[in-house]
């Protein structure tokens, strides 16, 4: 059974997550906004296992977070840098620092 969610924005930084993970993870794309509906549907499942929540430093990745943190108070919040943007451009040697204080992650990608 899954006990650890991560919450991406979309398929490309899914996939760049698991390149650098190293355990099974189930990982939820938003693919965008969430609505009322949506966000609901996608929460009951999840909120009471441990929720992490990693999106774009843009501004669409911000709104979704507050959005998130509202229904998702205990999730862990992880942060790629302003710099780097979005998750999937985020350099593998950075998201396995920020994924492996919660993670098994991969020594090598």
């Amino acid at each position: 059974m899954v006990e650890k969610v991560l919450i991406v924005e979309g398929l490309n930084d899914r996939k760049r997550v698991k390149e650098v993970l190293d355990e099974h993870v189930e990982i939820i794309c938003t693919n965008g906004p969430l609505s009322d509906e949506k966000l609901e549907t996608m929460i009951l499942p999840i909120e009471f296992l441990d929720v992490y929540i990693l999106v774009d430093e843009d501004d669409a990745g911000i709104k979704l977070r507050k959005q998130l943190n509202r229904e998702l108070p205990n999730a862990t919040h992880l942060y790629t840098l302003k710099g780097y943007g979005q998750v999937e451009t985020t350099p593998h040697d950075y998201l396995t620092q920020i994924l492996g204080a919660y993670f098994k992650v991969r020594e090598k990608y």
